[in-house]
């Protein structure tokens, strides 16, 4: 009983992630893309809802379909393009930025 070691549980998502992938980096590499095009997906989201837009009054103002906004609010989507991006961005009164932030490593907490 006194050598048992006590388990300490974390909600720290990274950490989590970590223990389940261990030290692969073709694995954080499929963990930052998905987390990319989740990012993007609920950006458009949150910018058309926050417009007040459906996803077809979005489209015809972008000039696509409403399939295609709906695509891309999918975050299991994976085939954002810069130009459609910047066509929703122009229709929305906004612009596209690009950043290139430094990768926080998964290391085991």
């Amino acid at each position: 009983m006194l050598n048992q070691k006590i388990q300490k549980t974390t909600s720290d998502a990274l950490a989590l992630v970590a223990d389940l992938t261990g030290k692969s980096r073709e694995i954080a590499d499929l963990i930052q893309q998905e987390q990319a095009n989740l990012d993007i997906a609920r950006k458009i989201y949150e910018m058309r809802t926050a417009a007040g837009l459906s996803q077809a009054a979005l489209a015809r103002k972008v000039g696509t379909t409403q399939s295609v906004i709906s695509r891309l609010e999918d975050a299991d989507y994976d085939g954002h393009s810069l130009a459609i991006l910047r066509r929703i961005a122009s229709a929305m009164d906004r612009r596209v930025e690009i950043r290139f932030p430094v990768i926080r490593k998964l290391s085991h907490a």
